[in-house]
């Protein structure tokens, strides 16, 4: 099979990553990031209607209080939905909003419930899973320093930095909101994206100690050439499998799966075009013989 020069156009792939985060950077400095409930704080109502009705239905039937609601539904049956808004309302606001939804679906007062919480949990979530990729990388860049070298650590961490603020810049400019199940995608997306990287460093130190040349970025074009059927499959598999949860999904699986649809693909596009050139670089510049290099 033709060796496919993927190094020989790194320069681009840098620039499309880079714009993409700078763009999504400026969304964030003019708009910020849409933040869910579980981050600003607000109002949670659950309704059970004994029937399943369409989310759109009661947005609809809510338009009139300008709520800009998450609606999903709950229950095997999807005969209830949970209703979460930013918006704090107060006990008058909640019987309006019970009323407006019995005088279309009879309800009893069991069926109605509300909620009124702040912040705190969005925030606790956040701060751990800061600390959580924080450590992770951490010990991500010793085991690879051990098991490789420290280049190859440096540039897996700057792999998993770019994934992170690829996913989070699509959600800047798409403005879809950002909530635990968001979070939770992200974790994920750190521990598939640097399997992925691991994959290919592996075989890139297996030829450093075959190939007799220090052209490092031919060396990672043949290395990431060996892997790829096997990087592509992986993906292709995995994204078949979320791409079926976002279509066939509730809400709630949705706002999990749509992430992970952007994480994997970009996860998978940086370990071939982000990590591999941002080794061959460091390594061209800074590195130095080891015990496998090129003689």
């Amino acid at each position: 099979m033709k060796n496919i020069q993927f190094m020989k156009h790194y320069k681009l792939w840098f620039a499309i990553s880079g714009a993409v985060i700078l763009i999504g950077i400026v969304m964030m400095l003019i708009n910020g990031l849409n933040l869910g409930i579980d981050f600003t704080g607000g109002t949670m109502i659950q309704v059970e209607l004994h029937q399943e009705v369409s989310v759109a239905e009661i947005t609809d039937l809510l338009s009139e209080y300008n709520l800009s609601p998450d609606i999903v539904h709950s229950g095997e049956a999807k005969t209830g939905v949970i209703i979460k808004t930013k918006v704090s309302l107060e006990n008058a606001e909640r019987t309006e909003i019970f009323n407006t939804i019995n005088s279309k679906y009879p309800l009893t007062s069991s069926d109605f419930s509300a909620d009124q919480f702040g912040p705190n949990m969005g925030e606790e979530i956040r701060n751990r899973a800061i600390i959580a990729v924080l450590i992770a990388s951490v010990f991500m860049l010793i085991y690879i320093s051990i098991r490789f070298e420290s280049l190859f650590g440096i540039a897996a961490i700057v792999c998993l930095l770019h994934d992170v603020l690829f996913v989070i810049a699509i959600y800047a400019i798409t403005g879809k909101s950002v909530n635990s199940s968001f979070i939770a995608a992200i974790l994920t997306i750190v521990g598939y994206s640097i399997n992925d990287t691991i994959v290919v460093f592996d075989r890139v130190r297996e030829n450093i100690k075959k190939e007799k040349t220090k052209d490092y970025m031919a060396l990672v074009d043949i290395s990431v050439n060996q892997t790829l059927s096997r990087t592509l499959n992986t993906s292709l598999t995995t994204l078949l499998v979320i791409a079926a949860l976002f279509v066939f999904g509730s809400e709630s699986i949705k706002d999990f799966a749509f992430p992970l649809l952007v994480g994997v693909s970009v996860g998978t596009y940086s370990s071939i075009f982000i990590a591999s050139p941002v080794w061959a670089l460091t390594r061209a510049k800074f590195g130095k013989k080891s015990a496998y290099a090129a003689k």
